[in-house]
């Protein structure tokens, strides 16, 4: 599939869709990688972002998983597309300054993909620690119906 095809084509494309979601806004998401089979995402870890125990909240880390999993598959289906479903595994705390989530196209065909998405704890060193893994699908949606 040529690289035209998706209809998102750059980094600060994917970047202006991010930023069109509202939810995305609050929660301060941060695109950083968008190229062809993969993503990346961003999150400050602010303290409204934490449960009781200064961790990163699992809302959060879903969010990440979410987000990062249905860019990846942008990549290869174009911005028209929905998740369909996820699995998420929780490793260990997350915490620390940021979370990135580093997601992956598995297999992608012409109106579903699935994913893979790595969430790591990043410290001020740049560290990376896996906090959580997780597996999703999107697909093709039809906006004009």
């Amino acid at each position: 599939m040529p690289d035209d095809v998706t209809g998102i084509s750059t980094l600060a494309e994917a970047q202006q869709t991010l930023i069109s979601q509202p939810f995305s806004v609050l929660i301060g998401a941060q695109l950083v990688v968008y190229t062809r089979g993969r993503a990346e995402l961003e999150i400050p870890l602010r303290p409204d972002l934490l449960q009781q125990f200064g961790f990163a909240h699992g809302g959060v880390l879903a969010y990440a998983a979410d987000n990062a999993l249905t860019f990846a598959a942008g990549t290869v289906l174009g911005p028209s597309i929905v998740t369909t479903g996820m699995t998420l595994d929780y490793l260990r705390p997350a915490k620390g300054p940021r979370l990135r989530a580093v997601a992956t196209v598995l297999n992608g065909g012409r109106t579903q993909a699935l994913c893979r998405c790595e969430i790591y704890s990043v410290d001020d060193d740049s560290v990376q620690k896996l906090c959580a893994a997780a597996q999703g699908g999107a697909r093709v949606i039809d906006l004009t119906r």
